[in-house]
């Protein structure tokens, strides 16, 4: 595993598609529409009676300064008189500024006309709240069942994909991506959707009316937006680079846990702790280093907006107040004003406050969208069309097959092999002569570059993936066991399997003994570490399984190869019994396991050197009598 040091200008390597991933994630919500819908008819209703609130608020402001003006004026006087008497004492400013006011000489603040705008109000802003929430618990809806959804095709995914991607990626760098970004990208909805929405409709409700009290206000205040554009900008493209390496880095800590975890026996045997924990360290630097830049850079976003946000209230107030001075405006109108200039930098300094949430977000769904938009395995043949051998006997015949990994590097080249039904195959050679890349081909885990794989006479490329494996039981060398009882993990080979059943196939397996030792029998519960058996006593249950699945063709790949002797033999006996009426392919190292096959294939490097039976091979002197006399230390010479 290479160190983060070589990802030091990983985030300047590749830019990430915000713009497409982001429209990409927006489609995600394409079924939820409706409900979006409504959701935004109840924001513009919400943020329609919200703005209101400021200019109904400046009317009662208007009553009181009107009602305290004109109780310092002679009654008896219209307001014309008054602000002429005004102008004739020597104070016209004075008389300018009450042109604008709506007020009568001789009275008082009216408080039941100020008490109804107050209850007006009051009852505009909790409509709004009211509405707010409800459009909170519907966006809430939404993007759970979108996240929820998102999760699903994951899923389907991930069944869809070749075994060729699962080899490429490391167990911790997928898990991080179906589960941490996942996460990530569902909480950045949740907090950012309702709000990003809410604030954008705030700013165009906010600029309507604030045109329509002051025009001139109004162009004051869009003079900062250019400047609050260029700051988002600028910061948000610093920024999001390293959003995707944070994520990057975080995939990559999780792979190196996940694997020092699973292999926790192997570092201390080898003692490679400090090792460990020196990459550990490193990747966790990485992501310390990476996720600082991102939140630190971001983070100058939301003071550098309250800084103009701030530029913009004085340029406003400033000007306010001469148009006040000047009669232009009421005091309320510029109260009014005041509370919308605020209204209109708030929501622009949480949009950009938003910028790493949704810049982080949109980092995690691009790394979900790579898994979706993987290359998937061949498309299956529609069910009715799919083809079907006329009798399922476990006759496989493969003819002229080729197959490589890498295009420069073949590995199996025009391979042809005839197996006749109920016969016992055994394939040995040396490692990477192709013998478990045989097996993954007959199951379809990789296509055949080029021949056909027959099975029963029909060609297993026009078959169903799920119909052909259902024929095909297998137990590998790396045994596979979930959460459950003992019970449980025999009975996965067969569903709907009884008691009785499961029973049957441990007995046959010769797992049935142990089983019984144990505390609980065959509900002993396991984890997925298979804790508390041991690693022959694991693979024993995996051979129970294979068995109760009563296949037609039996694959063990170094099936025997962690259990001891005695087992060894018994399961054989056992094999030779149940494996009398099907097709079985053997891949062991352990030459001693295979005396009895019908037929021996020695393969190396992709091709069949040499076939035959265990004493007809030996009698032939060649490739295999080489294995068997290295094996079992009969002429060392030879094998130099």
């Amino acid at each position: 595993m290479s160190g983060p040091g070589g990802m030091a200008g990983a985030p300047h390597q590749r830019s990430m598609d915000f713009k497409g991933s982001g429209k990409r994630l927006l489609a995600q919500f394409r079924p939820e529409r409706a409900w979006l819908v409504v959701m935004l008819l109840v924001l513009v209703v919400s943020v329609g009676l919200s703005v209101l609130g400021p200019k109904i608020l400046g009317h009662a402001t208007d009553l009181i300064f009107g009602g305290f003006i004109g109780q310092k004026l002679p009654a008896g006087l219209s307001k014309e008189q008054a602000l002429e008497g005004l102008r004739h004492d020597g104070q016209g400013g004075m008389a300018d500024m009450l042109s604008g006011m709506d007020f009568t000489p001789g009275h008082g603040i009216d408080f039941g006309a100020v008490g109804e705008v107050l209850l007006l109000v009051t009852a505009v802003y909790g409509a709004a709240g009211l509405l707010m929430l409800w459009a909170g618990r519907i966006s809430a809806r939404a993007i759970s069942n979108t996240v929820f959804q998102l999760r699903e095709q994951v899923e389907a995914k991930l069944s869809k994909l070749p075994l060729s991607y699962l080899d490429k990626q490391s167990r911790g760098e997928v898990l991080s991506r179906v589960t941490n970004d996942i996460d990530n990208l569902g909480q950045t909805l949740q907090q950012t959707l309702g709000q990003l929405v809410n604030s954008l409709l705030t700013i165009v409700g906010v600029l309507v009316v604030m045109f329509w009290i002051s025009p001139l206000l109004a162009l004051v205040a869009l003079v900062t937006v250019p400047l609050s554009a260029l700051v988002a900008t600028r910061v948000g493209k610093r920024a999001q680079p390293q959003f995707v390496q944070q994520w990057k880095s975080t995939g990559k800590l999780n792979a190196h846990v996940e694997e020092m975890y699973t292999g926790h026996s192997l570092v201390k045997v080898f003692g490679r702790q400090r090792e460990s924990a020196e990459v550990f360290a490193e990747q966790n630097e990485a992501l310390y280093k990476a996720g600082f830049k991102a939140q630190f850079i971001s983070g100058i976003m939301q003071p550098a907006m309250m800084f103009v946000a701030n530029l913009n209230y004085v340029l406003v107030a400033v000007i306010g107040g001469l148009r006040v001075a000047s009669g232009a405006l009421s005091i309320g109108d510029v109260q009014a004003f005041m509370q919308y200039s605020r209204q209109f930098s708030q929501p622009l300094t949480q949009v950009a406050s938003m910028a790493n949430l949704i810049q982080s977000g949109v980092a995690s769904a691009e790394r979900v969208f790579d898994i979706l938009d993987a290359e998937e395995q061949s498309p299956e043949p529609d069910k009715a069309r799919a083809e079907r051998p006329a009798e399922s006997r476990g006759r496989v015949e493969l003819k002229n097959v080729s197959f490589r990994y890498a295009e420069d590097k073949p590995l199996i080249e025009d391979l042809s092999l005839a197996v006749e039904p109920g016969q016992t195959v055994a394939i040995v050679g040396p490692t990477g002569a192709g013998k478990t890349t045989l097996v993954n081909l007959l199951l379809r885990f990789y296509e055949v570059r080029e021949g056909r794989i027959l099975l029963d006479g029909t060609d297993i490329a026009a078959m169903d993936r799920e119909e052909l494996r259902e024929g095909i039981g297998m137990v590998l060398q790396d045994t596979w066991l979930f959460g459950g009882t003992i019970a449980e993990n025999i009975a996965y080979g067969a569903q709907g399997a009884t008691r009785e059943q499961v029973e049957e196939a441990a007995r046959a397996a010769h797992a049935d003994r142990f089983i019984r030792t144990l505390p609980d029998g065959y509900d002993t519960v396991l984890d997925d570490e298979g804790t508390g058996v041991s690693a022959g006593e694991k693979q024993l249950i995996t051979i129970a399984r294979a068995f109760l699945s009563d296949p037609v063709i039996l694959v063990l790949d170094e099936a025997t190869s962690s259990v001891d002797t005695r087992t060894e033999v018994l399961i054989q006996r056992a094999m030779e019994r149940l494996a009398s009426e099907r097709t079985s392919f053997v891949i062991a190292h352990r030459l001693s396991t295979i005396r009895d096959a019908d037929v021996i294939l020695v393969m190396e490097n992709g091709s069949i050197v040499e076939q035959g039976t265990h004493e007809a091979l030996l009698a032939a002197d060649g490739a295999y009598a080489g294995l068997y006399k290295a094996q079992f230390a009969e002429a060392v010479a030879e094998v130099d």
